[in-house]
């Protein structure tokens, strides 16, 4: 299948003015100045973007695509989420996983909704485990997990600092942290330990030791939550100081929100490079409210709108930036990458979105 978007703006997600990009099955096969590539009888689609700007599609390394298990008992339990309310956000690829429920949640059921959401037209990996110690798996260890379940790119939420997790120590995250990296290495997987952090007082100090302790690579690891107050995140933004990745949570109101987290770190001079945004979506709070996937695009165009950073490198936090932490040919338009395309008008009101090449949401009419 051959589809031509024409006279598209392209923030690819550095800036490259107007392209033409062809698309050839599930990848972007040219990016060529308007009018280079010659009309053919070959293309299925040809559409003029004039006026439109495209993004790469956006990742999403954190979401409950299973629903969770609800904090205020049986009755508590929150749906899976649906292909259409995760396209309608922006996101072409998500990384599903289980949090504090581990036990009505499985593993097994996790596999197969990610199965049926690449069905429908999805990019969709997984992390092993949940918030407890030891990690449920698929297979009994997290080593085989990521060798032998195509999915399987790491380990998470695993939680720390937080009243529901098993507190594990320095010397328990290291062991799954070791399991993880071998099976990435054996794999030419991401090998990603996601962490869970809580209001717990401990904050980051497990991870610090674990770091401190061991030999393993720094940005293996990935801290998520770290908005969710303002102890945590002086903590976070030192840990990127020191070389560090972290993870901030759209929609978060209690803490900083994730313009005011961004914000923050790039008048401290931090590394916008290791800083990612993820929805918690699906996720249930202690309040009894869910995360909502849409809040990821939401805090992306609020980022804009609040003069935070330009669009070039708003988008880069919700693309390239968990492409490289999950080691995949996305978050960027490239000759070659992922044909995941975003493209939006001047108001960043999604319009297109392909994923994987196929047009999943149309809203020009």
């Amino acid at each position: 299948m051959l589809t031509l978007l024409r006279s598209v703006t392209c923030c690819c997600p550095q800036p490259a003015g107007e392209k033409d990009i062809l698309i050839a099955g599930s990848k972007i096969y040219k990016i060529a100045p308007p009018g280079e590539i010659a009309g053919s009888p070959l293309f299925e689609k040809v559409v003029d973007c004039r006026g439109l700007t495209a993004f790469p599609g956006f990742i999403d390394q954190h979401v409950h695509i299973l629903g969770a298990g609800g904090e205020q008992g049986f009755q508590s339990r929150l749906p899976e989420l649906s292909a259409e309310e995760i396209l309608s956000a922006g996101v072409t690829a998500v990384v599903g996983l289980l949090g504090a429920d581990g036990v009505t949640r499985r593993m097994e059921a996790l596999y197969a909704k990610a199965k049926a959401l690449e069905a429908q037209g999805l990019s969709t990996y997984l992390y092993a485990g949940s918030y407890a110690v030891p990690p449920v798996t698929l297979t009994g260890s997290l080593l085989t997990d990521m060798t032998f379940i195509d999915k399987v790119v790491g380990a998470g939420e695993i939680a720390i600092a937080d009243h529901r997790s098993t507190s594990p120590d320095a010397c328990a995250l290291v062991k799954i942290a070791a399991e993880v990296h071998l099976g990435g290495l054996l794999t030419e997987k991401a090998g990603v330990v996601h962490l869970h952090v809580g209001d717990g007082k401990d904050g980051l100090r497990v991870l610090r030791e674990a770091v401190r302790e061991s030999d393993l690579p720094l940005e293996m690891f990935v801290p998520t939550h770290t908005n969710r107050n303002p102890d945590l995140f002086r903590q976070a933004a030192d840990y990127v100081r020191s070389g560090g990745r972290i993870d901030l949570t759209a929609g978060e109101q209690a803490g900083l929100t994730v313009p005011e987290a961004v914000r923050a770190l790039a008048a401290d001079g931090g590394a916008l490079s290791r800083v990612t945004v993820s929805s918690d979506a699906g996720g249930s709070t202690p309040a009894g409210g869910a995360g909502k996937i849409s809040a990821l695009y939401s805090d992306f165009v609020e980022i804009i709108r609040q003069s935070v950073l330009p669009p070039h490198e708003a988008v880069r936090l919700f693309t390239e930036n968990p492409a490289k932490v999950l080691k995949l040919n996305k978050g960027a338009l490239r000759e070659g990458g992922d044909a995941d395309i975003l493209v939006t008008d001047g108001g960043y009101h999604i319009k297109l979105l392909f994923a994987m090449g196929r047009l999943l949401l149309d809203r020009t009419a």
